[in-house]
């Protein structure tokens, strides 16, 4: 389920005014007091973003920003869905682990493709 304009909105307040969101998806933080989280992959930046105790809809604070060049994957699949980051494990449901996936697929893939053999057709 996409995160609405409105949530999108609030989060950026929370990163520098320049940036540009690219993916955005609820996480569970395992073992967590404060578990909602929002993960935002951004074009500078991941930023883990607090949420309120009984809602995903409202950032609170942000509680870890890494370097865009940070790998979110693997997802482990194996029971439900999870990846660890920064030595914390995220439980994500399993529509997000494309989202994760794609997110990882902007720093992991190769920059330069070759050239397209058939450009006419």
């Amino acid at each position: 389920m996409p995160v609405p304009a409105a949530v999108r909105a609030r989060i950026r307040s929370f990163l520098d005014a320049d940036d540009e969101i690219r993916y955005v998806f609820p996480a569970d933080v395992l073992m967590s007091v404060r578990p909602s989280v929002l993960v935002v992959v951004s074009r500078e930046a991941i930023t883990v973003l607090s949420t309120g105790f009984w809602t995903r809809r409202r950032p609170k604070s942000v509680l870890a920003r890494l370097p865009r060049g940070t790998v979110l994957g693997p997802v482990d699949v194996r029971s439900t869905p999870y990846f660890r980051l920064d030595g914390i494990d995220y439980e994500i449901d399993e529509e997000y682990v494309a989202v994760v996936n794609a997110a990882d697929a902007e720093i992991t893939a190769p920059r330069d493709f070759p050239p397209d053999p058939l450009p006419d057709l």
